[in-house]
């Protein structure tokens, strides 16, 4: 994966801060629309975020990191054909934290319900369950190029805000 710089987050309820925390920022990575992207992404969004101290305990890591599977497969699975390569995207702010996946398909997926038999088909329902159960939001909005990003936000412990 590769770093492309900080841009800045979509817009997410919050009020901008004086003194910005040090873990405050945003970063995205591009990666090829492969099944092996989906561990890659994980790993590099993980290491970002303890690497940068983002106040996240271990239950909000770990749904951060299934939102960022189930997104990237997703991603993977049903715009790899029109999206070669996918843009994850980190953005934190002083009591939130967003992550994203950009591709270049303009179907706006929906959450189904999936048959009890179906081994796949509850990826968008269980981030939303996740993001949900958070406090937090996500959605879909179609971009300038014709495509789509996919984000979840969801706020940080109330210990990590001043």
């Amino acid at each position: 994966m590769e770093v492309r710089g900080s841009v800045p987050p979509e817009p997410v309820p919050t009020a901008a801060p004086a003194n910005p925390r040090p873990y405050e920022g945003a970063w995205r990575f591009t990666a090829p629309a492969l099944d092996s992207s989906v561990p890659q992404a994980r790993h590099a969004v993980r290491d970002l975020i303890t690497d940068r101290e983002v106040p996240v305990d271990e239950v909000l890591m770990h749904g951060l990191l299934l939102i960022v599977s189930e997104l990237v497969t997703n991603a993977v699975r049903h715009a790899a054909l029109l999206s070669p390569e996918i843009v994850v995207e980190v953005a934190v702010g002083t009591d939130w934290v967003r992550v994203a996946v950009e591709d270049n398909h303009p179907y706006r997926p929906k959450a189904l319900q999936a048959d009890s038999t179906d081994t796949g088909g509850r990826g968008l329902l269980l981030v939303k369950a996740i993001t949900a159960e958070a406090g937090g939001m996500c959605d879909v909005e179609h971009i300038a190029s014709g495509g789509k990003v996919v984000w979840a936000a969801l706020p940080l412990p109330a210990s990590a805000t001043p």
